[in-house]
């Protein structure tokens, strides 16, 4: 992995070589080197361990996740400020299966640095109002939970909601 300023450097040597091809006349290669400077811009914007992870995920296997993630060095100063929220966000998935404390931080971190898509930042609060809850916390439980039912606009946690909603009820 790059750091995030190398990879503009790189960007910068694609644009000034595909104008030097294009000033020779070869259109073809400074096509190309176009495109892979659009890759390399692509790749500041999108940290290329966090969607191999994402994919990982897909397949439900979190070691090979995990792998992919421990490989990202330093990522608040390696990562733009939405993918190391994306970064603890994964995270946070990642260690809520053995510890809650942990993934109580990267939740908490990932919503204070902002996620893109509003369904990413309705499954980390209901996380979080999860979290919440098992510590007895109820009153933060039932406000993360309201806010992840508000940022929920398509419904796909709708039946995860109302399940908390009848736990809070028991405590």
């Amino acid at each position: 992995m790059f750091h995030r300023y190398i990879k503009l450097g790189i960007a910068a040597i694609f644009l000034a070589l595909a104008v030097w091809q294009f000033s020779e006349s070869n259109i073809g290669n400074g096509i190309f080197l176009l495109l892979l400077m659009g890759i390399t811009i692509l790749f500041y914007f999108k940290n290329e361990f966090i969607l191999l992870a994402f994919l990982q995920l897909r397949k439900q296997n979190f070691e090979g996740a995990q792998k992919w993630l421990n490989k990202i060095k330093n990522p608040e100063t390696a990562l733009v400020q939405k993918q190391n929220g994306y970064y603890n966000y994964l995270m946070g998935i990642m260690t809520s299966q053995t510890n809650l404390n942990a993934s109580e931080k990267y939740m908490k971190k990932a919503v204070e640095l902002g996620l893109n898509m509003d369904q990413d930042m309705a499954m980390a609060k209901l996380q979080l109002a999860g979290i919440a809850m098992t510590k007895r916390r109820k009153l933060e439980a039932q406000k993360l939970l309201g806010e992840a039912q508000k940022l929920d606009k398509q419904g796909m946690l709708k039946d995860q909601v109302k399940m908390m909603k009848e736990q809070m009820k028991r405590l």
